[in-house]
């Protein structure tokens, strides 16, 4: 991709040359193809289409400085999607065929990766959905599973620099004991309304609270929350929250820079006793935030025009670790030939 503008590139769809694709029938995965189409031929009565039966990864490969494509964690990205699978009942695609898939995709599309400190990546969407014909509520007996990639900038148009969040009581992004916990497309048509007046009114997400008691901080729509408070990183616990490879990989790196963690119930009251707060996931690494407005009591934190210490160190340990330029004591990172 020559004279590509890599630094205002935005996340959004792009084709690029091929994709992969995988199918589950009469009870068993078949063999990876390889296909330039970027349209796929779906059974008007696919469960995927009238019963949700559909869940999707986010993950990313980056190019370092000695040349290498590096992609980070895809493992756990691949147990996570099996966890969304049994959530809604779907056939799981065992973590091995997952990342060779990944693989695939990647090493096929090679001239779309961007160049080391272009602040780009390669995005990677795995996504798995029902394709079997059910007209009743029930499983699907046949599943596509495909991976498509594409550059991409950051997610949130200002990248590491602090935006503001709202917290809209009106809204629920998922219930609990439902599938919060599981990466599937109903979670995200439920944030579309409330996310899409977020913006309207100068906010980059909503903060949401939970869904039962509107007592507790969730997450921020697509992504994880942190706050730190003294020397303590706190981000919080609840069963309707995704779990994110992002947090889990800071949550390591906090506890290794010496800050004491807990993962626990944050009240949103809390909000007003955080130094800095910030929403962490693939799309973001970190988006520090600067200001929560609680658009039901008029009320708003503050936490400053700039990324805060901490979440400074943080991104950037994260992101040397995925792009090679400081060790991977802890095997999160693959090289890919």
């Amino acid at each position: 991709m020559e004279n590509q503008d890599w630094k205002n590139l935005g996340f959004g769809y792009r084709d690029t040359d091929y994709n992969v694709r995988c199918y589950y029938r009469n009870g068993n995965w078949g063999e990876l193809e390889i296909s330039s189409s970027n349209v796929i031929n779906l059974h008007m009565a696919a469960t995927s289409l009238h019963y949700g039966q559909e869940a999707f990864e986010g993950l990313k490969a980056f190019k370092g400085k000695d040349g290498k494509i590096r992609v980070f964690r895809m493992d756990e990205n691949a147990k996570r999607m099996q966890d969304s699978s049994d959530g809604i009942m779907m056939a799981k695609l065992p973590v091995e065929k997952f990342q060779e898939a990944v693989r695939l995709a990647i090493k096929m599309n090679k001239k779309f990766i961007p160049p080391y400190e272009s602040g780009a990546s390669l995005y990677i969407r795995p996504l798995l959905i029902g394709t079997g014909p059910e007209i009743g509520v029930k499983p699907s007996e046949e599943y596509l599973f495909m991976v498509f990639v594409m550059p991409v900038g950051p997610y949130f148009p200002e990248g590491f620099k602090p935006t503001d969040l709202v917290i809209m009581r009106k809204y629920d992004r998922a219930a609990p004991q439902g599938t919060g916990k599981y990466k599937v497309g109903g979670n995200y048509a439920a944030s579309l309304v409330e996310g899409g007046l977020a913006k309207k009114g100068g906010f980059s997400a909503v903060l949401y609270l939970d869904s039962k008691k509107k007592k507790y901080i969730d997450e921020c729509g697509p992504a994880n929350f942190f706050g730190i408070k003294g020397n303590t990183y706190v981000t919080p616990e609840s069963d309707s929250i995704l779990p994110s490879i992002t947090n889990k990989s800071l949550i390591v790196l906090a506890e290794e820079m010496g800050l004491n963690i807990e993962r626990r119930p944050v009240p949103w009251e809390e909000l007003a006793e955080f130094e800095e707060v910030g929403a962490c996931g693939t799309a973001a690494v970190i988006s520090p935030i600067k200001r929560v407005y609680d658009a039901d009591n008029d009320h708003e934190y503050v936490y400053g025009t700039e990324p805060g210490p901490w979440s400074t160190k943080l991104y950037n340990k994260l992101r040397a670790i995925q792009y090679g330029d400081a060790q991977d004591k802890y095997g999160w990172v693959e090289v890919i030939d």
